[in-house]
């Protein structure tokens, strides 16, 4: 049996489901900290989560380059995203467009991705990390553009380290990463305009 044998289907259609991920996904930028549902059902190849999977089939393409963590990096899962998206794979998160985190505590520092430049802080990586789920954790307070005097989001299963990455990611603002997390078919942006408080 080859890889063309097994491989999953991607977004049922490509063009109409591509555009209505990327709204949910431009709204979810706009409102940081709102949690959003995925507007489609789709199967996806282990470990993905189908938001994490449809988040990249909506923003990936030839032109942009993606990195993977060890614990997404299953031949399945690349054979998927090449096939469907295109996407050039990339060693190092420095160099990527995207990344996808499915295993947040043995994730690099968002300070390993790159943070784009004054000139250019469009060209920097969002960051797309897998969580078991949106709001079973520690309940960070979050102020900023988009958002109404403050937000909460309580993400789970994100490294100790992660709250001063945050932190550190908005103080160089315009440059930093722009984050979305994922888990089951929801999704929260929180980009880098989003200040931590306290």
């Amino acid at each position: 049996m080859t890889t063309a044998d097994t491989l999953l289907p991607g977004l049922p259609d490509p063009v109409i489901d591509s555009q209505r991920v990327f709204r949910v996904v431009l709204d979810a930028m706009a409102r940081p900290g709102t949690l959003v549902d995925l507007p489609l059902s789709l199967k996806v190849p282990a470990p993905l989560d189908p938001a994490t999977a449809a988040v990249a089939l909506a923003l990936a393409d030839v032109d942009t380059r993606l990195w993977l963590d060890g614990a997404v990096g299953a031949d399945a899962v690349r054979a998927y995203l090449r096939f469907h998206c295109g996407c050039p794979l990339t060693e190092g998160p420095a160099a990527a467009d995207f990344a996808i985190v499915v295993d947040p505590q043995a994730m690099p520092p968002l300070a390993a991705f790159n943070a784009g430049s004054d000139e250019f802080p469009d060209s920097s990586t969002t960051v797309i990390v897998q969580v078991p789920t949106l709001d079973g954790g520690e309940p960070w307070t979050f102020t900023g553009p988009g958002i109404r005097d403050r937000v909460r989001l309580a993400v789970a299963g994100l490294p100790p380290a992660f709250r001063g990455w945050v932190a550190e990611n908005h103080a160089g603002f315009p440059r930093g990463v722009d984050l979305i997390f994922t888990s089951g078919t929801r999704l929260a942006a929180l980009p880098r305009s989003a200040r931590l408080e306290g």
